[in-house]
C-alpha cells in the first residue's frame, strides 16, 4: 500500500505537469467593445426618446443583480427600475430628450466592462449629469448590471 501511494502522486504531478505544458492558458477576448457599449447607449436613446420605457429598461439585465443607484437611493430588478421611470418620466414633456457621451470605457476582465459618460436631457424639464454603468456580457448580448446616475451641479 506504502509504494502505490507514491507512485499515484507522480503519476498525478506528471498528468499536471504536461497538461500545463501542453495547452497554455489562452485569455479569453474581450467581449465589450467599444462599438458594443455604443451600441447599447444608443438603444437607449432611440428608445426613451420614442417613449418606450419598457425596451429602454430591457437593455438592463433582468435578474436580481441588477442596481440603479440614484438621487433616490438604490433600486434593484428590471420591475422596479421600470416603475421608477414611469413615476419619474411619466409623460413624454417630462422625458424630454435624452443624449449620452461615453467619456471611458475600462474592461473589467473578459465578460465586464466600466463605462462612464455623461447624459443630457433636453426638454420641459432640462438635466445633465454623469453616470458610471457596470457591462456585462450576458447570453451573447450585452446588458447593463449596474447603473450609477447623478444630476451635475447647476
Amino acid at each position: 500500500m506504502q509504494t502505490r501511494i507514491p507512485v499515484l502522486l507522480l503519476s498525478l504531478l506528471s498528468a499536471c505537469q504536461s497538461t500545463a505544458t501542453n495547452s497554455p492558458a489562452t485569455p479569453k477576448p474581450f467581449a465589450i467593445t467599444s462599438a458594443k457599449a455604443s451600441g447599447v447607449l444608443d438603444a437607449q436613446v432611440a428608445l426613451w426618446n420614442a417613449g418606450d420605457l419598457p425596451g429602454f429598461v430591457a437593455t438592463y439585465w433582468d435578474g436580481p443583480e441588477l442596481t440603479f443607484l440614484g438621487s433616490s437611493g438604490l433600486t434593484r430588478g428590471s420591475a422596479d427600475l421600470l416603475a421608477h421611470y414611469r413615476q419619474g418620466y411619466p409623460t413624454a414633456a417630462a422625458r424630454g430628450v435624452l443624449s449620452f457621451q461615453v467619456l471611458e470605457l475600462t474592461p473589467l476582465g473578459s465578460e465586464h466592462a466600466l463605462l462612464l459618460g455623461k447624459y443630457t436631457i433636453k426638454g420641459e424639464h432640462p438635466s445633465s449629469g454623469f453616470f458610471s454603468l457596470v457591462l456585462a456580457e450576458r447570453n451573447g448580448a450585452i446588458v447593463i448590471l449596474h447603473d450609477h446616475t447623478s444630476a451635475a451641479a447647476n
